[in-house]
């Protein structure tokens, strides 16, 4: 199963489909969370928060600090590149550490990363289908034979 097209017709799938995926990921993963403003990307980060039993309410973007932790089964570490206008400044957070430490690292608007990007990474991509339907595309493209399950 190298990658998972799902549609969602709501918030809550959206989330349920995100924590469904969660089971997948261990200490070290990098999952990189693409798709325009309101596509959906801060609601899988919640539904992935959910089942490493961290209160969805507390997630949050984190676009005006770049980034949030949060404590659950493993450590959270949840970026927002929006803003970022250098890949140079993520330095200041000293990103790698998370990127290949003890927890699981998602990341919004990945594309700003740059060179820095890390091969190794799940993809979510999210995109309107309508209103309130998304398009949800999960892989693994530096292994596209890498198996997991929804």
């Amino acid at each position: 199963m190298p990658e998972v097209s799902l549609i969602s017709d709501s918030e809550q799938e959206t989330m349920a489909i995100a924590g469904r995926f969660a089971k997948n990921l261990k200490a070290g993963d990098i999952v990189f969370l693409e798709g325009e403003l309101g596509a959906g990307k801060t609601v899988f980060a919640k539904g992935i928060a959910r089942a490493m039993e961290v209160s969805a309410r507390k997630v949050n973007s984190p676009t005006f600090i770049l980034m949030n932790v949060y404590q659950g089964k493993l450590p959270l570490y949840h970026f927002d590149l929006y803003r970022l206008e250098n890949p140079e400044e993520l330095k200041t957070v000293q990103f790698d550490e998370y990127f290949y430490g003890q927890g699981i690292s998602l990341v919004e608007w990945p594309e700003r990363l740059g060179g820095l990007s890390p091969k190794e990474h799940w993809l979510v991509a999210l995109s309107h289908k309508s209103e309130h339907q998304r398009n949800i595309c999960i892989s693994y493209p530096s292994n596209p034979q890498r198996k997991f399950s929804l």
